[in-house]
């Protein structure tokens, strides 16, 4: 990737050659020579510590000249933010917090950041129109086949940009410029740097990565004036007049889905004479292109459409903190993209002659962020774990959703009820993300259908969604844009629809719309054709198929609050009838193990509160929202069976009985994955058997075993001659020798409940409970308070024995009592 000024680059690859001024063509021929700056600077990153090596860095930005910074500047950005395969780390700047290193970090931060020495090489480099080789294969998927394909993707960023090998060449490049190739390693290095394994528990929002992105977003996208922050340069240094990409595209091109060749578009493309105003915002327009195609271009409509197919591989999936830094990057677009004055906004204003900046502004949003962000959203909501990991998504998605919070006249706003309605002011942007709002609600209830809803975290997200969408005046907006998308095409013929998403390629930003763009319908139709295509199928959010599934959700958040409210009493009854003696092995233990659902056991009476307040108020929005009445979710709730039976347990999940046994209908695994209905497992083999528990010796266990098969193989017939009496030894004997219960104990299946579960036992000693840390411990426990009152071990013994004599006839009278009571 090293640097090659344009002449160069022409005689290398003449049929290639990118069309560019003659003044700005420069020739450097000792680059074919080793740079001694470059290998000291090499050695000193082995040799330096940190600090040390970027006050060098700095007196090298300051000191030298362009033609000697062009030879470091690839090795550099990639010793910052490591190696475009992942192998070179960097600086590591997704991990490096201020809390942690602080001085590493300040420094850091210093050096890269906006006005800092970095950005001032980039700019010294810039006003020299060099030109750095970027590796086409590291660019997102789409974009990547797209030019392996010969065509020119639709962003103007890779416009005249494209570099095809030469014979015998590696692979496509790109000619970036300075500016364009830090911020594509910059971007980049959030997708290709894997985090350390002990990055997991790090905040995303503390780190140096996602406090340069939030301090680049501020600079380049002001929310305040009509201009960007200039770069201070040194007293005595020249000021760097960096131009913008070569050649500048309109406004009018952003969007645009060509299909024409790369090496006609190379060769034949033609320059487009940009107003001299639009150099103040190249900056602006380079650093939104470079995030939105590197973060958000990974998914094209050609693809998500082969995505909806259960066999279709999955592509490339975003982490956890990716989507965060994407919400960072939604929340600055709302406050840069809705920062123009009242004035600004009214549509005389389109008339007058208005700054690049301001014009920007009003295309940042639709012409770049939203069609790759609406594909974004989708496979995430398709394809992301169902877990409370999604809750990053889910608020990406929310900001992106309400403009209104990150608008600079929020703050003017008071703080009562009324003032939390939602403006007539948004409904342009309702309608005109009509998708947004409408098909990826669609795609959340399908989710939270399948989510265990007693789990806070769970409930918390239904809770979040419910209430955005809950929002005063919101709900209407989004049915006002739902009746101009459903209205009867009067005058607008349907084949034009697909022509709608972009203007032509030739007119200018301000007579790209002409004044049928008014027609609000005209806007929804080309707003949801242009992201769906023309043959898509909307389903309407508030038609009746949408309704069934909300109905559907507020039953299940009917019955995951019974749920929560259940398993909460248990968990208390159970603590309640365990008493610490159960624990030496006074009590009986329960062999069976226990059913936990969901995280409430862990998180206890806190978390079931929590639970019932979020699916509590998310039930009351989702009512208002869909005007569903209290008789309808009564009815609904009798419908699914939540009535407990006679004893207070809850029923078997709903099933039928097929050849093999039990069968879960639809509605049976809804109610176990909602903690709603549970089998009730118990172990009906035989007791000898089971696995060792894990308060069990196992080493002893195995041997108890081997020795009571013995003994039960040698005096079988002496055990079963004693247990045959009818006295008091017999009773005895068969309290001791057989296991209670055996023969009463059923299958649970229902295919074969008359057959017992129990295979002809004979009598048999078990000495299993000798292996249990209980019993061991219960047993130096007395030994130890037998040696207190001066006790030997012998005498303690017999001790022992004599009162588990006694125990073990009172206990054999009760049962032969009980028996002949039963009689």
């Amino acid at each position: 990737m090293a640097a090659c000024p344009l002449r160069d680059r022409e005689q290398c690859f003449p049929e290639t050659a990118v069309s560019t001024s003659t003044g700005a063509v420069m020739a450097f021929p000792h680059l074919q020579q080793p740079s001694f700056l470059l290998a000291s600077l090499k050695a000193d990153s082995v040799n330096k510590p940190f600090a040390q090596r970027c006050q060098d860095l700095v007196k090298v930005i300051e000191d030298f000249p362009a033609k000697e910074l062009q030879t470091i500047f690839p090795w550099l950005v990639e010793s910052i933010f490591g190696s475009l395969d992942g192998v070179l780390v960097g600086w590591n700047l997704r991990c490096l917090q201020g809390r942690v290193s602080p001085v590493e970090y300040s420094i850091a931060m210093e050096f890269l950041d906006p006005g800092g020495p970095m950005m001032k090489l980039v700019y010294k480099l810039q006003a020299e129109d060099y030109k750095f080789d970027f590796p086409v294969s590291y660019l997102p998927g789409p974009v990547k086949a797209s030019i392996q394909e010969r065509v020119l993707p639709d962003s103007p960023l890779y416009h005249n940009k494209v570099q095809f090998p030469p014979p015998g060449g590696l692979g496509l490049n790109l000619a970036l410029s300075p500016f364009e190739y830090y911020l594509f390693f910059f971007a980049l290095s959030l997708i290709t740097q894997k985090p350390l394994p002990g990055a997991l528990h790090i905040r995303t929002s503390d780190c140096a990565y996602f406090i340069l992105v939030d301090r680049y977003l501020s600079w380049f996208l002001p929310t305040e004036g009509n201009v960007l922050p200039l770069l201070s340069s040194s007293p005595g240094a020249p000021s760097p007049s960096p131009a913008p990409r070569t050649p500048a595209m309109p406004f009018a091109s952003y969007g645009l889905h060509h299909t024409s060749l790369l090496k006609r578009h190379i060769s034949h493309q033609t320059s487009v004479n940009a107003d001299p105003a639009s150099h103040e915002i190249w900056r602006s327009e380079t650093l939104l292109q470079v995030f939105v195609e590197m973060w958000l271009h990974h998914y094209s409509l050609e693809m998500y459409q082969k995505m909806q197919s259960p066999h279709a591989k999955e592509p490339f999936m975003p982490t956890e903190e990716h989507v965060l830094v994407v919400r960072l990057l939604l929340k600055h677009l709302h406050a840069f993209s809705h920062s123009l004055k009242a004035e600004q906004l009214s549509p005389s204003a389109h008339s007058h002659a208005a700054s690049p900046l301001e014009e920007f502004k009003r295309a940042a949003v639709p012409r770049f962020v939203q069609q790759k962000l609406y594909l974004f959203l989708q496979h995430c909501f398709g394809h992301w774990p169902l877990d409370a990991s999604f809750r990053a998504v889910l608020e990406m998605w929310l900001s992106y959703l309400q403009p209104w919070r990150y608008a600079p006249e929020k703050q003017a706003q008071s703080s009562d009820s009324q003032a939390r309605c939602v403006s007539e002011r948004w409904a342009p942007f309702v309608q005109e993300n009509l998708l947004m709002y409408t098909k990826l609600f669609v795609g959340f209830l399908s989710r939270a259908l399948r989510t265990d809803l007693v789990s806070p975290k769970n409930a918390l997200m239904v809770f979040r969604v419910a209430k955005v969408f809950a929002q005063p005046n919101l709900a209407e907006m989004i049915q006002k844009g739902e009746q101009l998308f459903l209205e009867p095409e009067l005058v607008i013929p349907h084949r034009q629809h697909r022509l709608l998403a972009a203007p032509p390629f030739t007119s200018s930003f301000l007579s790209s719309w002409p004044p049928a763009v008014t027609d609000n319908s005209f806007k929804v139709k080309s707003h949801v054709y242009g992201l769906e295509g023309q043959d898509c199928k909307y389903t309407p959010m508030f038609g009746p198929e949408v309704r069934t599934l909300v109905l559907r959700l507020a039953q299940l958040i009917t019955q995951a609050k019974q749920t929560a409210k259940c398993l909460s009493d248990q968990c208390g009854e159970s603590a309640a009838a365990r008493p610490f003696l159960s624990w030496l092995g006074f009590c009986p233990t329960d062999t069976n193990g226990s059913y936990a659902a969901n995280d409430l056991d862990e998180l206890g009476q806190d978390s079931v509160r929590k639970t019932d307040e979020y699916l509590e108020k998310a039930l009351e929005y989702l009512c208002q929202m869909f005007r569903l009445s209290e008789a309808q979710l009564a009815q609904l709730t009798l419908a699914l069976g939540t009535t407990q039976d006679e004893n207070g347990k809850k029923q078997l999940p709903d099933c039928i009985v097929g050849e093999d046994g039990l069968i879960l209908t639809p509605l049976g695994r809804y109610q176990i994955i909602n903690g709603l209905r549970k089998f009730d497992i118990e172990y009906q083999g035989d007791a000898e058997l089971q696995p060792i528990r894990s308060y069990e010796i196992a080493s002893l266990v195995r041997l108890l075993f081997r020795l009571s098969s013995a003994i039960n193989c040698r005096f079988a017939g002496q055990m079963a001659a004693l247990c045959s009496r009818a006295d008091f030894l017999g009773s005895f004997c068969r309290y001791h020798l057989t296991e209670p219960g055996l023969a009463d104990r059923h299958l649970l299946s229902p295919v074969q409940r008359g057959r017992t579960a129990s295979r002809a036992q004979g009598p048999r000693l078990s000495l299993r409970f000798l292996g249990s840390y209980r019993t061991l411990l219960s047993l130096l426990l007395a030994f130890f308070v037998a040696s207190l009152f001066c006790i030997g071990p012998l005498p303690c013994t017999l001790l022992l024995v004599l009162g588990y004599l006694l125990y073990a006839v009172a206990m054999t009278l009760l049962t032969e009592r009980g028996k002949l009571h039963h009689l």
